[in-house]
């Protein structure tokens, strides 16, 4: 394989593991006589098919895939195989090639919701994207939201109806909010609440009288008592300064530890 076509296969297992698909690396190690491929060649194979690359295309390539896909399947870690183009294959040559097949299984990344786009969540977003999550991130305002890095892990909406987007939040996932104030905060939060047994985690940036506060209105939106402390307002753990960056480590933290808690309990 030459160099630029190493680097093209390197980007694209990048590619599938930002993207959280668990695949399987096929590499032709061997070859005797015939073969439609050069040793050292590589393809990339995940349960929906081919991904990249190629081992020999045809008759070789098919039964490649379909080895790989029985190793996602019965989450096999790696196997070598030998086969003789003609008896085990079908094909007109006859030679024999030797693959080895490595499994690569991606974690379930962490969804989280970062209702938001201003100065904390600005330097959140830049710290959650650098571990195994699935970031969104809502906010009324497109210059705010155009500040946001570019990553494969980032899903950037820009909408005035943030509340709206709260029935299809996933099951499981972490929800932040850090809009541009109170009245932006509360609508979305009482959604939220309303779904609490839906989501791994909720919190809410803040002082302590801005959590009596949000107490107190969701209290007067019918929420009942008991989940008022089901959320985490102040939000992150107890550490840093007022910082925007230093919060966003807080709630970094806050939301590790209680993923941690979860898989524990499961």
């Amino acid at each position: 394989m030459s160099r630029l076509n190493f680097e093209d296969y390197l980007s694209a297992v990048k590619t599938l593991q930002e993207t959280g698909k668990t695949f399987v690396s096929v590499t032709l190690v061997n070859q005797q006589g015939s073969s439609p491929q050069e040793v050292g060649a590589r393809a990339l194979v995940s349960a929906q098919g081919l991904e990249f690359g190629t081992v020999g295309g045809g008759k070789v390539e098919k039964r490649a895939i379909e080895e790989a896909q029985k190793m996602i399947q019965a989450k096999t870690p790696h196997i070598y195989a030998s086969w003789n183009l003609q008896k085990d294959i079908g094909m007109t040559c006859g030679g024999v090639v030797s693959f080895f097949f490595e499994l690569h299984e991606q974690n379930h990344p962490v969804t989280i919701y970062v209702f938001g786009a201003g100065h904390i969540a600005q330097e959140l977003v830049r710290l959650l994207i650098k571990l195994d999550c699935k970031v969104t991130c809502i906010d009324p305002r497109q210059e705010w939201i155009d500040r946001m890095p570019p990553s494969t892990k980032l899903k950037t909406i820009c909408t005035d109806q943030m509340k709206e987007l709260v029935p299809s939040i996933p099951d499981n996932a972490y929800v932040t909010l850090m809009t541009m104030g109170h009245g932006t905060d509360l609508p979305v939060l009482i959604e939220v609440m309303k779904q609490r047994d839906r989501f791994a985690y909720v919190g809410n940036v803040g002082s302590d009288q801005k959590a009596r506060r949000l107490r107190q209105d969701l209290l007067d939106a019918g929420l009942p008592a008991e989940s008022l402390t089901r959320f985490f307002c102040p939000m992150g753990e107890s550490f840093g300064t007022n910082s925007p960056v230093e919060i966003a480590f807080s709630i970094v933290a806050q939301i590790l530890k209680t993923r941690d808690q979860v898989h524990e309990l499961a």
